[in-house]
Formats: structure tokens, C-alpha cells, sequence
């Protein structure tokens, strides 16, 4: 399917579980290659223009026996499922022993299958790269040892827990600059210029199964990172950079291909530049979750070109869920933001329902949980506004908010405008545990001469408002506590 659109809307769905209480919920095998249609209609029902299918790729023997040794780790996995059972862990799928379709998930062809009925239903479909690591038992660690970080019986000796023996082979483990070791896979060189042609290969494969991509913590083969994380083990840095020299062929085989970067450490714009269409926002979250309006509108303060390029999300499969992280009132407020900012838009299967429990990737199942009755309905008020053409297409502009009676009213205020040619939506936040009020100023000429009517489409309440008052003086707006406005608009 091509024509993606300028802000998608991408839903994360962790594939094993999903499937594993399909199949329960039907009392027969589900797969990907008989998922009911109704299933399919009630996720189109949402709004939204991608799936992101996470973990569909071959699981590894040796990443579940590791993770059944970790101690740690099982603690963890009984935390969340008191019930635990060994069947319950099947290892994590960033373990990734082949990049075929898991065949207890369906295969390649179920795979097809699956992408064929979200495309009937206008939806496309995206699934996973893990550039930095692989499963001790990936082919490569036999048949290409010289894609791998390679160590020494000394290394062993000295540091354990950071090599694994593979065979006649010693590959340090998979980790990043600021982390130990991760005990399940091993460290590719990103480095190595036949590691990179393989690399290719792998994703012209994944992009002919697929709409898009999601790579995983994809700053770590930046070339400077990557030297100072591995020094003179990776040998000299290449001239070109990894992303460059693995994505940008790709992308000139499959132009409407979409590529998202999982990154941290302010190297998005790098990552932007190198080719990725759409980068992580952690900036925006941290900042949303510490409830700093200041801080909040600083980040809004970049280039637009920039803003046009992250993903917003208040969770996904890395972070706590959104109910526990922010509570139910700034859950809220938190995704009215970041669900109506520039930029892609990801949302996480159990996000709707007001789910708690954050699942370790580990599992197969997930506890039972109480979903919260009025939360789904939110979401659907939400997800249907950014159909609205202004939302969908319009140029958004950050509005000044103020209050001159009482300048300190208006402080956890942040405001937002997007505008098409005739119409516009208006977006306002209260950031802060006290109510906020002040005028919110629309810089934009289509305001004058018009009388609107103005619906919040959180709350159903409609108001008339004159628009020369509103391009002159601003709108007057009165929030609660973590209070939200998004209105959409007519001409009267």
C-alpha cells in the first residue's frame, strides 16, 4: 500500500500475546493466517493508519534457555504472572534467531495474509529491524563469525558475563554504551562492510513483507557511538556511516517505504538527516511525564521541519503503561498532546483500556486486568478528531498564552493551532495540578471576519465565538487541573 500520510497513526501490537488470547478467546489456533475478520474491523474501527506488529520474527531456543537461567529476570516474570509457568516464556523477540515469520505465529504466509486484510481495511502494516544484536543461534554466528565483536580466552577469563562461546568462537554480548550486557545475544560489528551488504539484504527482504520498519535503538551504529562503545575491537571507523550505507539503497528500491529510528541520547536530527523518516521522541515524554509545561513548550519551540519528524507516544513496549506512569486524569491531558502534536502518532494495544501492568517482552500471555469503562471512549473521540482536516493536513503553528491580570493563571498553559484553508483546531493543556486560565493568541488572518462555532469534541460542549475578538484580543480559555480542550471548528 503507498500514500502513507503525513501524520500516521501507528498502534503497537505485541504479536505472540495478541494472537495467544485470540486463540483463547476463540478456543481454536489462532495465527496470523486466520485472524477473524471481525478482529481486523475493530482495530480499523480505530482510526488508525498503520499496525505495528511487533515480535514477529523467529524466536531462539538458546534466548529462552537464557532467559529461564536468568534469575533476575524470572523474578521479574513472576511479578508480573504470579502464575508463571516455564511455557509462559518464550524468550524475547529482540532475540532474533532468523528474520522469517515465527512459524508458531503463521509464517510468511500468514504474514501475507495478515498485511493483505489491514490493507483491504485502509491500514498498513510494521514490523521490526534489530540492527546491533542477534541470537546465539542465528546461522550467522557459524557461517560469518567475521560479522561479530570478537574476544579472547583472556576476555573470558577477565569478564564473564560479557562474551559467550559459540563453537570454536568467542562473540561479546549484545549492549549498549550505558548498560551492562545483555546475557541473550551477541554484538554484530557494525563495522564490518559485509555485515552491512547482509544487513541490506535482510531489510530488502523485511521491506517486501511490509509498509514500514521500526529498527531498534537504531543510534548505537552511529559510527562515533559505536567506536566508543567497542574501540579498536570494531577496527577503524568506515568513512560512511552505517544507516547510510545500509538504508539508503534500500530506500531508493522502496521510495514510499517508511523508516522508523528508535533513538535516544539527541540524536535524532543525525538520524533524520541519515534517512529515517520518523525518530522516537523520549524528549516529549519524559517532559509530559514530569509534568513540566516550561519544558514542554521549549521542546515545542524547534524547527517545524523537525517536530514534522518524531514520533509522539505516552507508551509503548519500553516504557511503564500510561495509567500508572501519569494516572488517570493526566493520561489524559498527556495523550490529547501528543496525539495532536506534528509528527507520527503511536499508541500501544492495551493503551485504550486503561491497562496497568506493564509486560516484560518475554511473555506469552499477560495477567487478567479490569479495564477502565469510560477510557476506550476517550480514545475514540480522539483518534476521530485527527481525521478533521486541519489535523490531518493542515500547518500547525505553537500559540502564545498569557494572562495579564494574573500572569502566573496561565503558566502551566500550553495551546496549539492547526489551520487548513478554511477551517482550523485549536488545541489547549493545562500541564499543572491547579487550575489555569488566560487567552490563548491565534496568529493566523483566517481567524477575522467570521463568526465560528467553535465543539470541543472532548467534552461536547459547543460555543459561539466572534472572530475578530479572537484574532485580536485571543480566546479565553479556563482549564481544571490537567484539564484539555481540543476544538474543532465551522464557520456559523
Amino acid at each position: 500500500m503507498s500514500n502513507w500520510p503525513t501524520r500516521p497513526v501507528i498502534y503497537e501490537i505485541n504479536t505472540w500475546v495478541w494472537l495467544s488470547e485470540l486463540s483463547r478467546r476463540h478456543a481454536r489456533p489462532i495465527t496470523l493466517a486466520n485472524v477473524p475478520d471481525a478482529v481486523w474491523d475493530a482495530l480499523a474501527s480505530w482510526d488508525i493508519d498503520a499496525v505495528w506488529l511487533m515480535g514477529v520474527w523467529e524466536r531462539s531456543p538458546e534466548g529462552r534457555r537464557a532467559a529461564l537461567a536468568n534469575e533476575e529476570l524470572m523474578a521479574e516474570l513472576r511479578q508480573t504472572l504470579p502464575d508463571l509457568r516455564p511455557d509462559d516464556v518464550i524468550g524475547s523477540p529482540f532475540c532474533v534467531r532468523r528474520y522469517e515469520v515465527d512459524p508458531h505465529l503463521g509464517g510468511r504466509e500468514g504474514l501475507a495474509y495478515a498485511r493483505e486484510a489491514l490493507a483491504r481495511r485502509g491500514m498498513r502494516l510494521i514490523l521490526d529491524f534489530v540492527p546491533n544484536h542477534v541470537a546465539p543461534d542465528h546461522p550467522w554466528a557459524i557461517e560469518h563469525p567475521e560479522y561479530f565483536i570478537q574476544g579472547s580466552e583472556e576476555d573470558v577469563m577477565r569478564a564473564p558475563a560479557d562474551w559467550l562461546r559459540v563453537g570454536p568462537a568467542i562473540f561479546a554480548r549484545g549492549r549498549d554504551l550505558q548498560a551492562a550486557p545483555w546475557p541473550d545475544v551477541l554484538q554484530l560489528n557494525a563495522f564490518n562492510p559485509e555485515l552491512r551488504a547482509a544487513a541490506r539484504a535482510t531489510l530488502r527482504d523485511i521491506a517486501a513483507q511490509c509498509d514500514g520498519v521500526r529498527c531498534d535503538m537504531a543510534m548505537l551504529l552511529m559510527n562515533d557511538i559505536f567506536a566508543q562503545t567497542w574501540g579498536r575491537r570494531a577496527g577503524p571507523p568506515p568513512a560512511a556511516e552505517y544507516w547510510a550505507e545500509v538504508l539508503g539503497p534500500v530506500r531508493q528500491a522502496v521510495p514510499e517505504f517508511i523508516w522508523i529510528a528508535e533513538v535516544y541520547w539527541n540524536r535524532e536530527w543525525a538520524l533524520m538527516e541519515l534517512g529515517f523518516t520518523f525518530c522516537y521522541d523520549k524528549v516529549l515524554y519524559d517532559r509530559l511525564a514530569q509534568g513540566d509545561a516550561a519544558q514542554v513548550r521549549a521542546h515545542l519551540a524547534a524547527a517545524p521541519s523537525f517536530q514534522a519528524r518524531l514520533v509522539r507516544f505516552i507508551e509503548n513496549h519500553d516504557e511503564p503503561r500510561a495509567a500508572m506512569r501519569f494516572g488517570p486524569a493526566r493520561q489524559r491531558v498527556a495523550a490529547v498532546a501528543a496525539m495532536t502534536l506534528p509528527g507520527a502518532r503511536l499508541l500501544h494495544e492495551g493503551q485504550f483500556e486503561g491497562r496497568t501492568a506493564r509486560l516484560p517482552v518475554f511473555l506469552a500471555r499477560r495477567p487478567i486486568e479490569i479495564h477502565d469503562q469510560e477510557l476506550p471512549g476517550f480514545y475514540h473521540r480522539l483518534l476521530a478528531a485527527l481525521r478533521h482536516e486541519p489535523l490531518r493536513r493542515g500547518s500547525w503553528h505553537l500559540c502564545v498564552c498569557d494572562n495579564q491580570d494574573d500572569p502566573r493563571g496561565s503558566l502551566n498553559l500550553l495551546a496549539w493551532l492547526w489551520t487548513s484553508e478554511a477551517t482550523w483546531a485549536l488545541v489547549v493543556v493545562n500541564l499543572g495540578d491547579t487550575p489555569a486560565y488566560g487567552r490563548v493568541h491565534m496568529a493566523w488572518d483566517g481567524l477575522a471576519g467570521q463568526r465560528w462555532t467553535i465543539e470541543d469534541v472532548l467534552s461536547g460542549a459547543t460555543y459561539e465565538r466572534d472572530g475578530d475578538e479572537m484574532y485580536l484580543r485571543g480566546l479565553h480559555v479556563i482549564l481544571p487541573a490537567w484539564g484539555a480542550h481540543l476544538f474543532l471548528t465551522s464557520v456559523r
